[in-house]
């Protein structure tokens, strides 16, 4: 029995494992005792299955891990553009309406301009053409006996007379048409003085402030 041992012994010192690896120290046999090869290597590979289907499932696990972190990264990604888009949105239709008020506003406000100019307008002409009149009728009463005669003459060289005995209907027709143009002629005239009356007043007028207030600036530099 002991040869035998001795025997097979000596004999698998000689051979090498499958998937030995040089600078390993073998594994100590006790004294006496038969080894079972084939019971060392099926336990070696269950251990290194064992270990693979750990590392296996740590890399599963690993991969299951990341994609999940994955999704929840995408999740929170989309969350957030969805978030902005919602935000842009928000901020176009406040600022439409804030430009839409501010274009309401400037319309008011411009109608209200034009109102109160009109207004003016209507109220200064009124003023002047009182002021005219009044112009006028002092003008007259204080002129010379020669300045009125020659206005006098002036008119009766514009008056027409009217000889519409003898006319036709379509002359008549006309005659009316030649005096209408007539009486817009002379209105024309008499809107164009006004006119000229106004910008002459609103000049003096301007002039007369410019010289109010250079004499007050000149009062406050002559204090200083």
């Amino acid at each position: 029995m002991d040869s035998i041992f001795l025997q097979s012994q000596s004999h698998n010192s000689g051979m090498k494992e499958p998937g030995f690896v040089p600078g390993l120290a073998p594994p100590k046999i006790p004294d006496g005792e038969i080894v079972d090869f084939d019971d060392i290597h099926r336990k070696r590979m269950e251990k290194d299955l064992i270990e693979l289907q750990s590392l296996i499932e740590s890399h599963f696990e690993k991969r299951k891990k990341e994609e999940e972190e994955l999704i929840s990264l995408t999740d929170r990604i989309e969350k957030r553009r969805s978030e902005r888009a919602e935000q842009m949105k928000i901020r176009a239709e406040s600022e439409r309406k804030r430009q839409n008020k501010q274009a309401e506003e400037k319309a008011r406000k411009e109608e209200e301009e034009a109102k109160k100019k009109a207004n003016d307008d209507a109220r200064k002409k009124m003023i002047l053409s009182n002021l005219t009149f009044t112009g006028y009728k002092t003008q007259g009463e204080t002129k010379k006996p020669t300045e009125r005669e020659k206005k006098k003459k002036i008119l009766n060289d514009r008056r027409k007379e009217l000889n519409v005995e003898h006319m036709k209907e379509d002359q008549l027709r006309e005659k009316a048409k030649e005096l209408w143009d007539w009486i817009r002629q002379l209105e024309a005239e008499k809107y164009e003085l006004q006119s000229k009356q106004t910008k002459q007043k609103y000049e003096l007028q301007c002039l007369s402030t410019d010289i109010h207030e250079s004499h007050r600036l000149f009062r406050g530099k002559s204090k200083n």
